[in-house]
């Protein structure tokens, strides 16, 4: 039985005026009335006006729970004070240098210490770029130009790693030889070419296709728990297969941690035995502001030095190490001990626990997945072990969109995919809220739901 909801979260109204309004007036700048594609627009985007942990309040002055904290970057949630006193220290002292700073000796410090496999950093400005030039490093190191990658898997903007990003039933090919598949109209070919796409928890696959193809792959790239594509967890015997045949074919593993290290206070891939030459990172190491970070074997991380001269790979970038993102980074890092880490698994377990014990109470055809302070909802009995299992149909999919709506109605905003995050504000109160809330739309949505099992 689920507790009563506080009627004060709901919201009636599904338009917000002073969003329409803005929306208007951002359609004649925008392409489509944003900056972003991943902004989600029921018919229209909300516009916010300001954050309070693990809150949000719109334009019109709606409180909403925010389970998306930002793409999963705000794990102190929204205005963390610490942040928010560094960043204004900052400021008053210049936001910008051509010249390095000892703030950032003192974040890539925290980040040497703590990511296991991490001996020397080099920091950009987002999660992209970290992706973009960590390939480029793995390619001057091992003199290869080739990338495999994992079905569904999300690295950036980066046209080799958005190969077969979006690839569907349609297109994706064989099980047993998937298919490049381009993201966007013009994708070159010879990025295709160059691209070995690979399917996550498939050791028979990645073992025959780096047989085949090892000698001219530079590195496999790896989200340990891939977010767009499940949130699912590597098999222990999966990792162990691709260190081995990595390390034979003379191929660099680069662990893509950018949404995932908020997994534990080393990260994800210490969670789950992965052992990368490469580690990608962004997100929650800037505490809020734009940054990326590329750490990794100091052997490996050597094509970046110019001590002698020019590097193998030289990197720079205007914004590259900004102070304002530094100090914003080491104040939410350093709030971020083993002792908070272990809060948000225990609050990712509850909340993971009762979605589970709900949807067995109804019998309803959903399954959570997920780690940490991460959580998932499919539309779907089974649990998914890669990609392909996540493949959803139109029934399901007006499921979700409905879902996020009736979320959204009291006043929890909760992504489109179901796919959400936990941050440190959130005490058990929102976490039965959640919970409590999933409940109620199982039992008021029940013939929808019922829709999704039933033959097209």
């Amino acid at each position: 039985m689920t507790r009563q909801l506080n009627a004060e979260v709901r919201h009636e109204t599904p338009a917000s005026t002073r969003s329409e309004e803005a929306y208007a007036r951002a359609l004649a700048v925008f392409p489509d009335g944003t900056s972003r594609v991943t902004i989600e627009r029921d018919p229209i985007p909300k516009y916010m006006g300001r954050g309070e942990g693990a809150y949000l309040f719109d334009v019109d002055g709606n409180r909403f729970l925010d389970l998306n904290g930002n793409f999963t970057t705000l794990i102190h949630g929204h205005a963390f004070r610490p942040v928010v006193e560094a960043v204004y220290r900052q400021l008053a002292s210049g936001s910008c240098f051509a010249n390095p700073t000892q703030m950032e000796i003192e974040l890539a410090s925290i980040l040497c210490e703590r990511i296991p496999n991490v001996d020397r950093v080099r920091f950009v400005n987002t999660g992209t770029e970290a992706v973009m030039f960590a390939i480029k490093a793995a390619r001057a190191f091992t003199g290869k130009a080739g990338i495999a990658k994992f079905e569904g898997a999300y690295h950036g903007a980066y046209d080799w790693v958005e190969v077969s990003q979006s690839a569907s039933p349609e297109n994706w090919g064989p099980a047993d030889d998937p298919a490049s598949v381009p993201l966007y109209k013009g994708m070159p070919e010879s990025v295709l070419q160059e691209t070995l796409v690979l399917r996550f928890n498939d050791t028979e696959l990645l073992e025959k296709k780096l047989q085949a193809h090892g000698h001219w792959i530079a590195a496999v790239i790896i989200d340990p728990m891939p977010s767009r594509a499940g949130l699912i967890a590597p098999n222990p015997g999966f990792l162990e297969a691709l260190h081995r045949l990595c390390r034979h074919h003379s191929v660099l593993i680069i662990a893509d941690e950018v949404l995932n290290l908020r997994q534990g206070y080393h990260g994800a891939s210490a969670r789950y035995g992965l052992k990368p030459d490469l580690i990608t990172m962004g997100k929650i190491i800037g505490g809020g502001l734009p940054i990326g970070a590329i750490g990794g074997r100091e052997e490996v991380m050597q094509v970046f030095s110019a001590k002698s001269g020019r590097p193998l790979l030289p990197q720079g970038g205007t914004f590259s190490a900004n102070p304002l993102s530094i100090v914003a980074g080491i104040a939410a890092m350093r709030a971020l001990d083993k002792a908070a880490f272990a809060r948000l698994d225990r609050l990712g377990d509850r909340l993971r626990a009762n979605l589970t014990e709900i949807i067995g109470q109804r019998d309803a055809p959903f399954v959570v997945t997920g780690s940490g302070s991460l959580f998932r909802i499919h539309p779907m009995r089974r649990k998914p072990r890669e990609f392909r299992d996540t493949a959803t149909n139109p029934a399901q999919n007006a499921v979700l969109g409905t879902l996020s709506r009736f979320f959204s109605r009291h006043g929890v905003i909760l992504p489109n995919g179901a796919a959400a995050c936990l941050s440190t504000p959130m005490e058990e109160t929102e976490i039965d809220t959640i919970s409590d809330l999933f409940g109620l739309f199982l039992e008021e949505h029940a013939a929808d739901i019922n829709n999704i099992e039933k033959p097209e």
